[in-house]
C-alpha cells in the first residue's frame, strides 16, 4: 500500500556507475573479498594474462616481486600488450585494458587461441583496486612493427583513473618484450595490503605444473625470499609431487597430451599403496573443483579399460562382476587438463566444465594411451589390478557397515549411543554442534550450551586414525560413526550437504598436546571422507582459554602466553591470581560458555584449505603408516615451535 507521504521513485534516483567506479563501489563482485584472498587475486589476474601469453607460445618466464614499499609488480616476457590506438576507444590499447572493463585480445579477436581470464576485467580491476598503478611495455617487434623497435612506452595510473598519457622512450640498455605492472594495492578497499608469501608461492607452483617449460620467480624484498619453478614434465611432475613419499604402484606415471578437434587434452596417473583417491581437473589452467565433462570422460576410460585388461587377461573371472569406479580409483592420483578456445564454465566461478565434447575427447585419449601403457608394462597392470580386487572386497564390507550406520542416523532415532545432546532447532542455518573430547567436558558443554541451537556429542576414547584404515575398518569404529549419524550426510561418494544438521560443526579439545592430536585426527577423517565440508565452510575449530586470570572483582581469560604476557607487562599491580586450565573438564559450564562457547566472546577458526596437494601431501606424512616421514617432518619443522606444552 502506498501513502501520501511515501517517498518518491523517478528515474532520478536510479545511479549509473560510469568506468571502474563500480569496482570501487563493489569490489566483492569481481574479487570476491577484500580479504588476503581478494588483495592475492590482483596478482592472480595478472598473472593469468601472462599465462595466457605463455599457452599462446610467446612467453617463458613470469616474475612476480613484492616490494618494501608496499608494491606488487608482474613481469613477462611476452609480446607486450599492444600500443597502438584501439578503434573503439579512441585511446591506446594499454589505456583500454587498464581502464575499461570486459576489454581484452580474449573475445574472438584472434588475440589468443586459448585463455584462462575469460572476462576480461582482470587487469582494470586491478587498477581500479589500487592506490597507484605504472606499466611499462617493450613491443615485440614482429608482433607490433618494426617501428616500436628499442622503445619502451609506460603510463602511470591512480585509483582506476589514467595520470599521465602513454608515453614512448629510447630503451637505455637492452631489454627483452613483454608487460611490466606495479600495483599498491587501496588501504581503502582491503582489510589487510600485507602479501603473503606462501600463499603465492602456492599459486604459482601450480601454474607451473600446468604450464611446462615456463620459468616462475617470485622475490620478496622485504625479507630477501625467493622461489623458482620450472617443471619439463608439466602436469606429470604435479603426479610426482602428490605422490612424493608414497609407494607408487606404477613407477612411470601414464601421461599423454593430444590435440582433438582443436582442444589440447593432457592427463596424467600413478596409483599408490593408499587407499585414497586424489583427482585435480583443470581447464585453460582454471582449478575446476567440481569436475565436470574431462572428470566424466576420464573416469569412464579408467573404469572401462580397467575392466577390459582384467578380463583379457583372466584376472577377473567369468563369474566375478564388474571393478566399479570406487574400486578403480582407490589409491589414484590423476591430473586432467584440457585446454579449450571456447570453454563453457558453469556459473562466475569456473568451478565446473561444461563443454559436452570434451567428455568423448578425454575419454578416446585417456582410453588409448592407459590401454597401451598396460599392454607395455603388465607387471604394473597386474598390480593395478590386484589392488582394484582388495578395493572391491573392502568396499562391500564398508557398504554394509555404512548402511548400518545410515540406518541409525541421528534424523530417525531419538536417542544415540555416545549421549547426543540435541538442540531444539530444526533450522540448519542456525544450528551448530560441538564435537568434544571427554565426559567431563561434555558435561560442562551440556550444561553450559544453549539448547536451542547448540548440540553435543562427546566422544569417548581414542579416535580412529583413518589415514591407516580401509573404510570398512573406519566404519566399525564407534566414535566415526557417532559422528556421520550426528551429521547426517553420509561421506565420499554418499555425501549428501543438503543433508548437513548443522552449519557450523565445531571441534572442541583441550588445548594441550593430547587435544591436538585428537584435534588432528578429527581433521584428518573430515578432509578424507566430507571435504566438502571444508570446501563449504561449515568444519570450525574451537579455542578454549589456556589462563583464568583474577584480580579482585576483574575476571579475564587469556587464550595463549602470548596474551598474558603482554597483560603483565602494562599492569603491574599485585594479587594476580592466575590459574591455568589443563582441560576443558576443568571449567565449569559458566566458565566454558562465556569463554568458548558464546557467540559473542568466543573464537572459532574456520577451517579451510589453501594448496590441496600440500594438504593431502601433509596428512600422509603426519597420520600415514610410514614413521620415517613423521620424523622427517618432525626434524624440519622442530625450529618453527617456539613454545611446547608437555
Amino acid at each position: 500500500m502506498t501513502t501520501a507521504a511515501s517517498s518518491s521513485y523517478t528515474a532520478e534516483n536510479i545511479q549509473v556507475l560510469e568506468g571502474l567506479e563500480a569496482v570501487r563501489r563493489r569490489p566483492g563482485m569481481y574479487i570476491g573479498t577484500t580479504d588476503k584472498a581478494g588483495l592475492h587475486h590482483l596478482i592472480k589476474e595478472l598473472v593469468d594474462n601472462a599465462v595466457d601469453e605463455a599457452m599462446a607460445g610467446y612467453c617463458d618466464r613470469i616474475e612476480v616481486i613484492f616490494h618494501a614499499s608496499g608494491w606488487c609488480t608482474v613481469v613477462d616476457n611476452g609480446r607486450g600488450i599492444p600500443v597502438d590506438i584501439q578503434k573503439q576507444t579512441g585511446k591506446s590499447a594499454v589505456e583500454t585494458v587498464l581502464t575499461v572493463l570486459h576489454a581484452g585480445g580474449k573475445f574472438g579477436g584472434g588475440g589468443y587461441k586459448v585463455s584462462g581470464g575469460l572476462h576480461g576485467v582482470g587487469a582494470s580491476v586491478v587498477n581500479a583496486l589500487s592506490e597507484q598503478m605504472w606499466v611499462e611495455v617493450v613491443p615485440d617487434p614482429a608482433a607490433q612493427g618494426a617501428d616500436k623497435r628499442g622503445k619502451v612506452y609506460r603510463q602511470e595510473f591512480a585509483k582506476g583513473q589514467p595520470c599521465t598519457e602513454l608515453t614512448p622512450q629510447k630503451l637505455k640498455e637492452e631489454r627483452p618484450s613483454g608487460s611490466t605492472i606495479s600495483f599498491k594495492p587501496d588501504p581503502a578497499i582491503f582489510e589487510s595490503v600485507e602479501f603473503d608469501f606462501k600463499i603465492e608461492a602456492e599459486r604459482l607452483r601450480l601454474y607451473a605444473f600446468l604450464t611446462k617449460r615456463v620459468w616462475f620467480r617470485l622475490f620478496d624484498e622485504r625479507d630477501g625470499k625467493e622461489v623458482n619453478y620450472y617443471f619439463e614434465g608439466g602436469i606429470k611432475s604435479f603426479v610426482r609431487h602428490v605422490n612424493h613419499g608414497r609407494d607408487a604402484l606404477n613407477f612411470e606415471p601414464v601421461y599423454a597430451e593430444r590435440e582433438v578437434d582443436g582442444n589440447s587434452i593432457e592427463f596424467a596417473i600413478q596409483y599408490n599403496d593408499g587407499f585414497n583417491e586424489t583427482v585435480y581437473t583443470f581447464a585453460n589452467s582454471i582449478n575446476t573443483i567440481d569436475g565436470g565433462s574431462h572428470m566424466t570422460g576420464f573416469r569412464t576410460a579408467l573404469t572401462r579399460v580397467l575392466n577390459d585388461y582384467a578380463r583379457k587377461n583372466k584376472i577377473l573371472k567369468d563369474q566375478d562382476p564388474n571393478l566399479t569406479g570406487d574400486d578403480v580409483r582407490e589409491g589414484l592420483v590423476a591430473v586432467i587438463s584440457v585446454k579449450l578456445p571456447e570453454p563453457q564454465f558453469e556459473g562466475q566461478t569456473k568451478t565446473r566444465l561444461g563443454n559436452a565434447e570434451v567428455a568423448g575427447q578425454v575419454q578416446t585419449v585417456v582410453g588409448e594411451a592407459l590401454s597401451q601403457y598396460l599392454e607395455e608394462n603388465p607387471n604394473d597392470g597386474r598390480r593395478i589390478i590386484e589392488k582394484c580386487l582388495v578395493a572391491s572386497r573392502a568396499r562391500e564390507a564398508a557398504r554394509k557397515a555404512r548402511d548400518l550406520v545410515q540406518r541409525k542416523s541421528a534424523l530417525e532415532s531419538g536417542t544415540l549411543p555416545g549421549k547426543l545432546a540435541d538442540c531444539s532447532s530444526r533450522d540448519p542455518e542456525e544450528s551448530e554442534i560441538f564435537i568434544v573430547e571427554g565426559d567431563s567436558a561434555g558435561g560442562s558443554a551440556k550444561q553450559g550450551r544453549d539448547r536451542k541451537y547448540q548440540a553435543i556429542l562427546p566422544l569417548f576414547g581414542k579416535i580412529l586414525n583413518v589415514e591407516k584404515a580401509r573404510p570398512d575398518k573406519m566404519l566399525g569404529h564407534e566414535a566415526i560413526r557417532l559422528v556421520i549419524s550426528a551429521l547426517g550426510t553420509g561421506i565420499r561418494e554418499t555425501f549428501d550437504v543438503s543433508k548437513l544438521r548443522y552449519h557450523k560443526v565445531i571441534i572442541m579439545t583441550d588445548a594441550d598436546v593430547d587435544g591436538a592430536h585428537i584435534r588432528t585426527l578429527l581433521l584428518t577423517f573430515f578432509f578424507r571422507n566430507m571435504p566438502e565440508l571444508i570446501d563449504g565452510g561449515y568444519l570450525y575449530i574451537a579455542q578454549p582459554p589456556l589462563y583464568r586470570m583474577q584480580q579482585g572483582k576483574d575476571v579475564r581469560y587469556f587464550y595463549n602466553d602470548a596474551q598474558l604476557d603482554e597483560f603483565k607487562k602494562g599492569n603491574k599491580r599485585a594479587n594476580l591470581n592466575v590459574q591455568r586450565f589443563k582441560g576443558l573438564g576443568e571449567m565449569n559450564a559458566e566458565q566454558l560458555w562465556e569463554t568458548t562457547m558464546k557467540p559473542d566472546n568466543r573464537v572459532l577458526l574456520q577451517v579451510g584449505v589453501h594448496d590441496a596437494a600440500d594438504a593431502d601431501s601433509l596428512f600422509y606424512e603426519l597420520m600415514g603408516d610410514e614413521v620415517s616421514h613423521r620424523r622427517r617432518f618432525i626434524q624440519s619443522n622442530a625450529a618453527n615451535v617456539k613454545n611446547l606444552d608437555i
